[in-house]
């Protein structure tokens, strides 16, 4: 199957889409236009609503969250159920067509537990992009929750929890991608003097992880940036709180921070 030309991934937080936001909007009309478009979604503040309704106490080490058994299914029926339908919902009642799935279907995402302290969180080893290429070449957007199949041997669980940003890079990678979009419920990174940087060198953006200066959530979207950087061209990071902002970015002219090969 040709590879399908001038794909953009964006990574979609949950904490970016309010009662008032436009990201949908301005996905359908960029599918109108003709954009080749797969989103990433998170969606962790629900999961820690829904963890915390059932008594689960959620924890979190260097970003990432610590996902044991039953922390794992409320992930699972939050991500890949709730949150995942809601935006294909979304996406389709404006006219846009979108097809929602999770890692685990198809055989999208394979996964393996590398770091035992996070519990069922897995690492990426393998992308069917094939199946990504299918839903593309058919007009569709899909819409992927961060939910894996285990590769691991001997663990007795068959899905592992992935963190969203790093999906995003992954297959941004994986996919050749034109641009990887991260959109946050922040302007971009700061530096310390709390000034927003607006370009970022490959070699810059790794100096702010060593430095600390990038910290916690942010950590693992400059990492997933990098990862895409092996491939892909541009990477941004942008405030999805910013009316339009997706419209704005295609155009060149949205603030934020581009991480960018050189």
């Amino acid at each position: 199957m040709p590879q399908i030309k001038k794909t953009t991934v964006i990574k979609i937080g949950g904490s970016t889409l309010g009662s008032q936001d436009t990201t949908i909007e301005d996905v359908v009309a960029l599918q109108h236009k003709g954009v080749s478009i797969v989103i990433v979604h998170g969606g962790g503040a629900m999961v820690s609503e829904w963890q915390s309704r059932m008594g689960i106490t959620t924890n979190f080490a260097k970003g990432l969250r610590v996902t044991d058994e039953r922390s794992l299914e409320v992930v699972t029926a939050v991500l890949a159920g709730l949150v995942n339908k809601e935006l294909v919902a979304a996406i389709q009642s404006l006219g846009g067509k979108a097809i929602g799935l999770s890692g685990v279907d198809g055989g999208l995402i394979q996964a393996e537990v590398k770091n035992p302290e996070l519990g069922y969180v897995g690492e990426v080893v393998k992308i069917n992009t094939t199946l990504l290429q299918t839903i593309l070449s058919g007009g569709y957007i899909p819409v992927i929750a961060p939910v894996s199949l285990n590769s691991s041997k001997g663990t007795g669980v068959k899905l592992l929890n992935i963190n969203a940003d790093t999906v995003a890079g992954e297959i941004a990678a994986a996919l050749k991608a034109e641009k990887l979009i991260f959109l946050t419920d922040v302007s971009g990174i700061y530096d310390n003097s709390g000034e927003l940087i607006s370009h970022l060198t490959v070699a810059k953006a790794r100096e702010l992880v060593t430095s600390g200066t990038a910290s916690k959530g942010m950590v693992v979207k400059v990492e997933a940036c990098l990862k895409a950087l092996t491939i892909v061209p541009l990477t941004r990071i942008i405030d999805g709180r910013i009316p339009h902002i997706l419209l704005s970015e295609m155009k060149g002219k949205a603030p934020g921070t581009t991480i960018a090969r050189g």
